[in-house]
């Protein structure tokens, strides 16, 4: 049966960027038909207070501009906002952290962690930003009109006609291009990797260090290939892919979650405060039930709208990336399942983002933000005007950029149904979240294919990969696959613990990485870190 409640956007409400530039220009224009960019590498960044509340006294914020075009810098620019803390004693430099998503702010993520990295200042300054279309640069919005369209991913929706899901797919795809601004066609990795330099430059550096999480790693893996000759010591934690398809990516994640789940009710079960009972097998069923209930009949919330299933599975799926959040999980689902109390699930999604650097949250959603659309040529956006949906709508508009595959309207209209049922065999609770991010993508432009087809056979400098066994989003063949395509560049350090990343998890993990990024001592390729180090 279907809901006839009004729903609020899922994560994946996006439109895909245009693929841009497959070949790395230079900083400044060395032939007479290569864009001149030497104003944007000259910049220097100006840091002052960070606004807000609960910032940490000794961060501070600044920006960079960048071209929204790089073929065309003169046709307008961004700036992206940018966090700084400064190095405690002797400076080699910085070293830039992204925290994944993709569409993840790092400005609010490095201030919120900033106890996680504070070791690292002891060499360097630590330095974070809101990539292009995320956060306070420019970011990326689908609206508020997009819940009709959203329903064509739905179990069941539109069965018996294809076609009018697949059309208001791309009612959704409009949604967002009204909604985003002239940013959008240049959002992707290959610009954001692109930014990074220019970053690089405007800090001072003659070298790019850098700790990318998750999707990190793929903008990290870009940024060497398209700059082989700036990367300084670089680290990868969480390898993501760099080849399959998203509708690949989509089934990994859908049973890496499903597999953490099930993880976690298997410990639930075994404590009294468990809000499914004592049996495990029971308390799977009962997880979809109240996913598919949620759905059916979703609860109000203190914020006017509708929490439904859907909001669940993206809170849960949150929750799982860490053992450390479990407890906090546990206590939300009591809250839900017993007084019907949204608030605590509420602040698992508010707090953190799936596919990013993981950490406990005790913060949640603060109230309803509006859609601005930002300006081709202006400053940041303020932090109360970000839009809602900023991340979703930025992780589907990434994702999608970055990925050249684009079935048909006849593929997906005989395919949908078999699609549906795949991904529900691979979690009946994740599956249907996880599709909706893929088809998300129907409609838009083609991506790149620049990372596919380009980022393989470094000549870098060594870098170090680090991949873990139990990591229900990245998983561990993405490591050693990924350490394959790159060649002899890397350095693979095997993490035997479980969770999403290893450096926020595991002390050995911590000490080699920043071992290595102080120190530039590496691990030997293929050494591993117990699961309880």
């Amino acid at each position: 049966m279907r809901s006839t409640h009004r729903r609020r956007p899922l994560a994946g409400t996006a439109v895909a960027a245009l693929a841009l530039l497959g070949a790395v220009l230079p900083a400044t224009a060395a032939a007479d038909d290569e864009p001149d960019l030497s104003r944007f590498y000259r910049q220097k960044i100006k840091w002052s207070k960070c606004e807000g509340a609960e910032i940490p006294k000794d961060l501070r914020c600044g920006k960079v501009t960048v071209p929204v075009d790089y073929s065309r810098p003169g046709a307008g620019t961004l700036d992206l906002a940018m966090a700084r803390f400064r190095a405690t004693g002797d400076s080699r430099g910085s070293v830039l952290l992204n925290f994944g998503g993709p569409g993840g702010p790092g400005v609010g993520e490095l201030s919120y962690g900033a106890k996680d990295f504070m070791d690292l200042t002891n060499g360097y300054d630590v330095v974070t930003f809101d990539p292009r279309g995320v956060g306070r640069s420019s970011p990326v919005s689908c609206g508020d009109g997009t819940e009709e369209a959203l329903e064509a991913t739905d179990d069941g929706a539109d069965a018996d006609d294809p076609e009018a899901a697949l059309a208001r797919l791309e009612e959704a795809s409009h949604l967002c291009t009204k909604h985003s601004g002239p940013v959008l066609p240049h959002v992707g990795t290959v610009n954001a990797s692109r930014d990074m330099d220019v970053m690089r430059a405007a800090l001072g550096d003659k070298k790019l260090n850098y700790l990318g999480f998750s999707y990190g790693t793929r903008l990290g893996a870009v940024y060497a290939a398209q700059f082989p000759k700036k990367v300084g010591r670089m680290v990868l934690d969480g390898v993501d892919t760099l080849t399959e398809p998203l509708t690949e990516q989509g089934l990994v994640g859908a049973k890496g979650q499903q597999k953490a789940l099930e993880d976690y009710l298997d410990a639930c079960t075994e404590q009294l405060t468990c809000p499914f009972g004592q049996d495990a097998r029971s308390a799977r069923e009962q997880v979809v039930h109240l996913v598919r209930s949620l759905d059916e009949y979703p609860l109000p919330t203190d914020f006017g709208q509708e929490f439904t299933g859907q909001d669940l599975v993206g809170a849960i799926s949150q929750a799982l990336y860490s053992e450390q959040m479990w407890p906090a999980l546990t206590q939300a689902l009591n809250a839900l399942v017993l007084d019907g109390d949204t608030r605590a699930v509420m602040a698992l999604a508010g707090g953190g983002i799936a596919g990013t650097f993981p950490r406990a949250s005790a913060t949640g959603p603060d109230s309803e933000r509006g859609t601005p659309t930002p300006s081709p040529s202006g400053g940041l956006v303020d932090e109360e005007d970000v839009p809602l949906d900023n991340f979703p709508a930025a992780l589907t508009a990434i994702n999608c950029a970055d990925d050249p595959d684009r079935p048909t309207s006849e593929q997906l209209t005989e395919d949908l149904d078999r699609l549906r049922a795949t991904y529900e065999k691979a979690s009946p609770v994740f599956g249907q979240y996880r599709l909706t991010e893929v088809l998300m993508c129907y409609g838009r432009p083609k991506g790149t294919d620049f990372i596919r087809e380009k980022v393989r056979d470094l000549d870098t400098p060594k870098m170090l990969l680090v991949g873990t066994r139990g990591d229900p989003a990245t998983p561990y063949r993405w490591t050693v696959e990924t350490a394959e395509r790159l060649g002899s560049s890397v350095v693979v350090l095997d993490n035997k613990g479980k969770g999403h990343t290893g450096y926020g998890s595991s002390k050995c993990v911590h000490q080699k990485v920043d071992e290595f990024l102080l120190y530039g001592s590496l691990p030997a390729d293929g050494s591993s870190c117990g699961p309880d180090d």
